[in-house]
């Protein structure tokens, strides 16, 4: 194949330089010859991006915003991949009363479609063979091995040859020529061998073919023009959303190496620009919320299927028409509401990526002084601290000032808005500061029975007014590395546990398990039998440290369905913190101590029973009932003994029937033998053995009667008895 390649590289060599230049005329889109300068409109000049929003699904928005005056054309320049976006939401705004007359865009059919309209049939990414199959029946000349042949190609053919050793190759292909004399003529393709197209429309035709290849290869790149049309100096302001790089959130917690009960929590943002434009002091805001978006390609020029109709003739039918398919509503306006944001000052960056002056780039100033920069949310405000960026450990200042954190609403997201301007050059990436805040935290060793490794762990308490977003986390404690993890959003208020290590020196050992299952109450009313039942269980956790420090140890015991936990059985059972699967105790180790852990836990169950339908099933379940107090065994006895009366006539019932079909079958014996030996003396023994068998089937017959006669007297006896019972009635019975 290698081979094949290198012919068709020197088919391309030899196509005429003049056929190569004769590209054909690119069609202008309609937008784009509306744009075409006027005597009145000023030269093309770029509309630079102002602000800059980041949200957590992967999209951006942008605002470019300049002064125009009078008729002025402006540009933005975007990628391929983010034209969609842009088509979709593009928004354009002249805020004194001019009127942005059109919006184009260079575009280009697709590859497919401007491929459809050549006679070669090839595809994009053709394969080698599947080029030469496309020149068959064309004239070509071969050279290269032996006297040149010049014909039309016939065909590719491939062969396997055999070499003098028996070995088979598979990698030979000949070229099968028609030559002009009518003669078949075979060449084998080898690095040696070229086929030239001997047609100049064929040659033409291929370079049509490879200019379209080449061109969509190249358009990567969209520039969008607009026409703002108007009177004077105005303020254009263009916004649109596009795909970007998710923003992602990353902590610091800083412990003084004198304990005080306080962390500083240090906040940044990584924010990469890959859009293909510079953000030269644009206005940046990280939102944590992901608002519904989607890709639609608009960009793309879209071609429907018509049918092909047959030509009519005479004898058939004309074409027919179909009924076209239901519209498509448009979609409801979501509804907005609710947010938080917050404003960092004089915030600086930490850029990754292509170095453009200086490595460490800064707002307003080199340092942060105190209140350089800090967050809020909700309606209040957060105090911030400042720090220094080539520190390595930064330590609080002092707090901003009230004005430093501004507020809006917009949905339920939260908002960090940097007050001052940030640059970020295409293709690079940023640090950005977006906290710093001194909050209460408690060292813990964190353990549960889903997760039996204790870990090291914080139990932070955010007491300020800001939402820290989802992200990672590094600890720092007496200025070394101490662990890291990963936090979910910690709202204003909100306790959170964030483990960052193993605890290697506490072990905690499930000690024990007892469950008691009391019966507590006996109902009945209407025929319905209801008990209600209490079971308990009781957990006994042993914690050990192992190590020369005082732990607090946090156990996580998880709840379970209607089990409530009992907090009146002595010290040490009420948790600290309940979340929603489970209780969570912090329990006091002294250095290499034990210590136990007592978690009792109840559940009130109620079962239901039915007795008048089916008591003949509960009978005995109702006599061990009545054994539990005297007072249950008084209620309960007449309809026991109602009960058992009803449950004798059933069991005579029963045998009657056993009775009646054992007599059938004597009959039918005796019956047969009758029949059998008729005429022979020894029948009369068995017509008298059938006359007892047909006198005792008489008998039961009617004794059946009677028994059901009083079998549904007992049961209307007994459903008296059970319809007039209403009691209820505390026990204290264990059961289990």
């Amino acid at each position: 194949m290698r081979r094949m390649l290198s012919v068709l590289l020197f088919c391309l060599a030899a196509l005429p330089i003049a056929a190569q230049q004769n590209r054909p005329t690119p069609v202008r889109h309609p937008a784009i010859a509306a744009l075409a300068p006027t005597p009145s409109a000023a030269a093309v000049s770029d509309l630079p991006v102002r602000k800059v929003v980041l949200y957590k699904n992967g999209v951006g928005y942008f605002e470019h915003a300049g002064v125009v005056s009078g008729n002025q054309r402006v540009a933005i320049d975007f990628t391929s991949s983010q034209l969609n976006d842009v088509l979709q939401s593009l928004t354009a705004l002249d805020g004194s009363g001019g009127k942005v007359s059109a919006v184009g865009y260079n575009s280009t059919t697709p590859i497919e479609q401007q491929l459809d309209s050549l006679s070669l049939g090839l595809r994009d990414y053709p394969a080698t063979l599947d080029v030469y199959h496309a020149l068959r029946g064309q004239r070509v000349e071969v050279s290269g091995a032996g006297a040149a042949i010049t014909g039309r190609l016939v065909n590719v053919e491939f062969r396997k040859e055999t070499d003098k050793n028996g070995t088979a190759s598979d990698d030979h292909y000949f070229l099968i020529v028609a030559t002009d004399g009518g003669a078949l003529r075979t060449a084998e393709i080898s690095d040696g061998v070229s086929v030239r197209m001997v047609d100049p429309s064929l040659q033409k035709e291929f370079a049509s073919y490879l200019e379209i290849i080449g061109s969509a290869q190249n358009q990567q790149g969209r520039h969008l023009t607009l026409e703002d049309r108007g009177e004077g100096q105005r303020q254009l302001q263009v916004s649109y959303i596009s795909a970007v790089p998710v923003w992602k959130s990353t902590y610091r917690i800083v412990f003084p190496r004198e304990a005080n009960g306080n962390a500083t929590l240090q906040g940044w943002a990584v924010v990469d620009n890959t859009v293909g434009v510079d953000w030269d002091n644009v206005q940046l805001s990280l939102v944590a919320g992901a608002p519904q978006s989607f890709i639609q390609p608009l960009s793309q020029p879209l071609y429907t299927n018509r049918p092909t109709i047959p030509i009519a003739t005479v004898g058939q039918s004309a074409p027919v028409t179909h009924e076209a398919a239901e519209g498509i509503e448009p979609k409801a306006a979501m509804a907005m509401s609710a947010t938080q944001s917050v404003t960092v000052q004089a915030a600086p960056m930490m850029l990754m990526g292509e170095n453009r002056g200086g490595g460490i780039m800064r707002g307003k100033t080199d340092m942060i002084a105190g209140g350089a920069f800090g967050v809020g949310s909700g309606s209040g405000y957060g105090p911030g601290y400042g720090g220094n960026v080539g520190g390595g450990v930064y330590r609080a200042s002092d707090a901003i000032s009230e004005g430093d954190v501004s507020t809006n609403a917009f949905d339920d997201f939260f908002e960090y808005a940097l007050a001052a301007p940030v640059t970020i050059h295409k293709n690079e990436s940023a640090m950005v500061p977006i906290l710093q805040q001194n909050l209460p935290v408690d060292h813990v060793t964190l353990w549960s029975d889903r997760r039996p490794t204790p870990l090291r762990a914080i139990w932070l308490e955010n007491n300020s007014k800001l939402t820290l977003d989802s992200g990672s986390f590094s600890i720092f404690e007496s200025g070394e590395f101490a662990g890291e993890g990963l936090l979910d959003p910690i709202h204003p208020g909100e306790k959170r546990l964030l483990s960052y290590a193993v605890d290697q020196a506490v072990k905690v050992h499930p000690a024990g398990f007892n469950d008691t299952r009391t019966l507590r109450k006996i109902a009945v009313h209407d025929g319905v039998m209801v008990q209600t039942m209490s079971e308990v269980t009781e957990n006994t956790y042993t914690i050990n440290n192992a190590g020369d420090e005082q732990r607090a140890v946090v156990i996580e015991h998880q709840r379970r369905g209607n089990f409530e936990l009992e907090t009146d059985s002595g010290a040490g059972t009420k948790p600290a913190e309940t979340t929603a699967s489970a209780y969570r105790f912090k329990v006091s180790v002294a250095p290499h101590q034990s210590t136990d852990l007592h978690v009792k836990e109840r559940a009130n169950l109620s079962e239901r029973v039915e007795i008048l339908p089916q008591f003949a099933n509960n009978s005995n379940f109702l006599v061990t009932v009545s054994k539990y107090t005297p007072e249950l065994e008084e209620k309960l006895r007449p309809a026991i003994d109602a009960g058992t009366a009803l449950a004798e006539l059933n069991r005579k019932l029963e045998e009657n029937e056993q009775q009646q079909k054992a007599l059938e079958a004597d009959e039918t014996r005796d019956r047969d033998n009758v029949t059998a030996l008729k005429g022979n003396d020894a029948a009369k023994r068995f017509v008298e053995k059938l006359n007892q068998a047909e006198d005792g089937l008489e008998t039961a017959r009617g004794a059946q009667a009677d028994l059901e006669k009083q079998r549904d007297a007992a049961q209307e006896k007994l459903n008296g008895i059970i319809a007039k019972l209403s009691f209820e009635t505390d026990v204290d019975v264990v059961t289990k």
